[in-house]
């Protein structure tokens, strides 16, 4: 056995036993762990050929104790301007619960987020804190955020000006990609530990197991909830100029982003669906035109499919083309209402597990 050989093995014992001492010490170090469950399990709504497959799954809800965790009232309070970052530590004014529309407006959310409190010894400015966590802002594609509880109890996003007396630490769970893991999670602690000595702090945090268990359950929400919808637009003759099409379709509303996707705007920031013309920026012409509507991220309110459906239709009868499957069948009408019918249902099973199509939650899971 050669020294490398040997190296390997003393290199990968020593990390086999730092992740069991690691699991270990975090269990008798917790003094709470995450209260997220993805309980009540039913059929997943159908949407169809390239839909959701059916299976059961664990739902997502917010537990009383993590409403209780984050109280606020409405409106944050000015900062007197005498308050010093050594200040001592006042406790919050008993406030009513947040309320979840509200909560979802917090960058550290409980349902998506492993949150993890830091108990502060004295008051800290805002400045201070957004200077300390500059650097850490995401591990493994997952984002980072934290929020700051005022004197008041009011809990905000970290802002410059006001002093906070406690701090809250939040890493996504999970998106469309992957689910937190270990090393990441690890990581994350790691990090976080450098800031809260900054600031003399002591975070609580969750036992590893535990935080991997409600990561995993997320994503498999999210994978399960992954929909997305297409139409097309066929050419009933010749292929149509690509250059020409182009010009048309921003007349039609469409923008053009800069990494050449084609979006129709919600008139909000968003996006409404996409379209691609299925060549390459090489090709001349095209044959097909392809609406995609992303379920999950589309709030019911904008009624995305219905405006996709009228979308394809106005450009069908532009361009002398017909509205077809993937398969290249035509569309009936019976055809997309069962469709609309279908993505309504999907749309109630979202809200009924608190992740509403369209949200801030869904945003953050579905990017």
């Amino acid at each position: 056995m050669t020294d490398l050989q040997l190296s390997l093995i003393v290199i990968g014992g020593v990390i086999v036993v730092g992740v069991v001492a690691y699991n270990k010490w975090q269990e008798h170090k917790a003094k709470k762990s995450v209260e997220r469950a993805f309980s009540s399990s039913h059929d997943d709504v159908l949407m169809g050929a390239g839909s959701l497959p059916v299976g059961e799954r664990q739902e997502p809800h917010l537990s009383q104790a993590d409403l209780d965790a984050v109280q606020q009232e409405g409106a944050a309070q000015d900062v007197p301007a005498d308050v010093s970052a050594d200040a001592p530590l006042e406790a919050p004014a008993p406030v009513d619960n947040l309320q979840l529309a509200e909560e979802r407006e917090l960058p550290v959310d409980y349902l998506i987020d492993c949150t993890v409190p830091l108990a502060l010894n004295a008051q800290l400015r805002g400045e201070k804190v957004l200077a300390a966590t500059q650097s850490l802002r995401s591990v493994g594609g997952k984002p980072i955020h934290f929020v700051g509880q005022r004197a008041d109890g009011g809990w905000e996003a970290i802002t410059h000006g006001s002093v906070y007396v406690s701090l809250m630490a939040g890493v996504q769970l999970a998106n469309r990609n992957n689910a937190l893991n270990e090393l990441e999670y690890s990581e994350f602690v790691m990090r976080l530990r450098q800031i809260a000595d900054e600031f003399d702090a002591d975070p609580d945090v969750p036992d590893m197991t535990e935080v991997m268990t409600t990561a995993r359950s997320l994503h498999h929400f999210v994978a399960e909830h992954d929909a997305k919808l297409g139409i097309n637009v066929q050419s009933n003759g010749a292929p149509w100029s690509v250059t020409t099409l182009l010009s048309a379709l921003e007349r039609q509303g469409f923008d053009v982003r800069p990494e050449g996707r084609l979006v129709m705007p919600d008139g909000d920031g968003g996006v409404l669906f996409s379209l691609s013309t299925n060549v390459t920026l090489a090709e001349e012409t095209t044959s097909r035109l392809t609406l995609l509507l992303d379920v999950p991220a589309v709030s019911p309110q904008r009624e995305g499919f219905a405006a996709m459906v009228a979308c394809a239709r106005s450009l069908a009868s532009r361009l002398d083309g017909t509205v077809v499957d993937d398969g290249g069948q035509p569309l009936s009408e019976a055809a997309l209402a069962e469709i609309s019918g279908q993505i309504d249902a999907f749309y109630a099973d979202m809200e009924s597990s608190e992740i509403p199509a369209g949200s801030t939650r869904a945003l953050r899971l579905f990017n």
